[in-house]
């Protein structure tokens, strides 16, 4: 593996540094005071604790730096530049329910480009990171995406519901950070979702990208409403056909 830089350091160890309380708090899911934010979409205490020791962690090192978090939203500092990414739980209501599927997910953007990202599921204690140049890895091991070209041998993933099922075989996990980085890894063959938030892909984008994957254009200055599709190259161009009203 090629060494690391400082932000990306930075990052791992504050996703570490957080784990803990997830941890923590995942051993004790029946005394979480849990309040709703929507219909599927729930804020617990672990997740403002996971988000204010990230944030306080990054602020150390970079105080410059600007936020966008998901339970504080954007916070612009005088490095407008370079920008945090947070998602401190992705696959929250897997946490509520028990089911260890979730994971932190902090990403750099910087000049409208996600320069680097990770996603740590703490219960698996798998660490999936990338650089933009620097390649893809879960836990210090290079990753690629998968190899297949036959679209009906594949396995994708994906959050959506749908009236009339793609006729290929998919899977739904609840957590979309967790997706990408399993398609980097060669896991999943692809993703795809509409309606995601860019805290929940942030990481991801690098992740495919240096995994050597293929994704859509996305405009990574909006927040919400985003639609996404990644895959190794060789089924891109089916999966989108597969996808032509999606």
């Amino acid at each position: 593996m090629n060494s690391i830089s400082s932000n990306l350091n930075i990052m791992i160890k504050a996703s570490e540094k957080a784990s803990k309380i997830l941890i923590r708090d995942y051993g004790e899911i029946e005394k979480l005071q849990v309040s709703k934010k929507g219909a599927a979409d729930f804020v617990t205490n672990a997740d403002l604790k996971v988000e204010k020791v990230i944030i306080e962690e990054l602020k150390k090192a970079r105080p410059d730096f600007s936020f966008i978090s998901e339970e504080n939203g954007v916070k612009k500092n005088k490095n407008t530049n370079n920008t945090w990414i947070i998602d401190p739980i992705d696959g929250t209501v897997n946490f509520l329910h028990g089911i260890p599927h979730f994971a932190i997910s902090i990403a750099l953007k910087s000049n409208n480009e996600i320069i680097s990202g990770l996603i740590y599921d703490p219960i698996k204690d798998e660490m999936f990171f990338a650089e933009k140049n620097n390649g893809a890895f879960l836990n210090n091991q290079k990753i690629r995406v998968s190899k297949k070209n036959v679209i009906e041998n594949c396995l994708f993933t994906t959050g959506e519901s749908f009236e009339k099922k793609p006729d290929f075989l998919f899977r739904k996990s609840g957590c979309a950070a967790l997706d990408l980085a399993y398609v980097a890894a060669g896991r999943y063959d692809g993703y795809f979702q509409k309606n995601l938030n860019l805290w929940d892909i942030a990481a991801g984008v690098v992740l495919i990208n240096e995994a050597g994957g293929v994704l859509n254009e996305l405009n990574l200055d909006s927040l919400n409403r985003i639609k996404i599709i990644a895959s190794n190259p060789n089924i891109n161009a089916k999966l989108r056909e597969k996808l032509h009203n999606f």
